[in-house]
């Protein structure tokens, strides 16, 4: 099942998403006609993962692979919406992208154990790690407007043995991979965060980007493909 949120005249509607129309309370809502694809969920917290596929780690020169989750979080204001434009800051030189899987969360939780976490999820959505590459810090980099575009909906049935992905800028493939080159796994990721915080329905975690995050340009559209998932779709103003 798809779930997704619309922006309708009415307000924002959650519900079932089936070949571009939501289904809610009896009611159905038509993509691009009742309204546009919202970010599927409204996190209090982004938490992403950093360093977790080796490969990546080797091309940046990001030192040895982590012996634990390494992450870093988002506020909410970094949200943004499928299909919407990305507004390239006027303060930045160097504009990055990077396609991560990412888990939602469905209810309140904290201190969960590897085998509990798929009780506790939602399901998985996909993210664009937006990175300001040439400001100081994770902070300054990362957790800026509209540095998370995420969606398009929640795929609530996910297997995640081997599932492939890639990334196309304006036609062209930048990134390739599959889940089982992360070195920590989903479950393991939200187990250790939530032994530090208590996870809230709609939080987003999501599990660090492969190889070859690199450089956008205005006018780039951008794709993220997570198999049996979807697809993230965006372009850059």
């Amino acid at each position: 099942m798809r779930l997704a949120r619309i922006s309708t005249a009415k307000g924002p509607i959650a519900g079932e998403y089936d070949d571009g129309v939501v289904h809610a309370d009896g009611d159905t809502y038509v993509v691009g006609e009742d309204g546009h694809l919202m970010a599927p969920c409204d996190p209090a917290a982004i938490f992403c993962t950093g360093r977790n596929f080796g490969a990546k780690i080797s091309q940046m020169g990001e030192g040895d692979q982590p012996d634990r989750p390494d992450w870093f979080i988002k506020p909410p204001h970094a949200l943004h919406p499928p299909e919407h434009p990305i507004q390239y800051p006027d303060w930045v030189s160097e504009f990055t992208y990077a396609g991560e899987l990412a888990a939602v969360i469905d209810e309140r939780c904290h201190d969960l154990a590897v085998d509990e976490v798929d009780d506790a999820l939602r399901g998985y959505t996909i993210l664009n790690d937006l990175d300001a590459y040439d400001q100081d810090r994770r902070t300054a980099r990362k957790a800026f407007d509209g540095s998370a575009p995420l969606g398009p909906w929640i795929e609530t049935d996910v297997d995640l043995d081997g599932t492939a992905m890639r990334t196309i800028i304006s036609g062209e493939q930048r990134q390739s991979a599959t889940t089982d080159e992360m070195l920590f796994s989903p479950s393991e990721i939200v187990a250790f965060l939530s032994e530090r915080y208590t996870l809230r329905p709609g939080d987003v975690v999501s599990f660090g980007s492969p190889a070859n995050p690199g450089l956008l340009e205005r006018g780039d559209t951008v794709q993220i493909t997570y198999e049996g998932v979807g697809t993230l779709r965006n372009t850059v103003e």
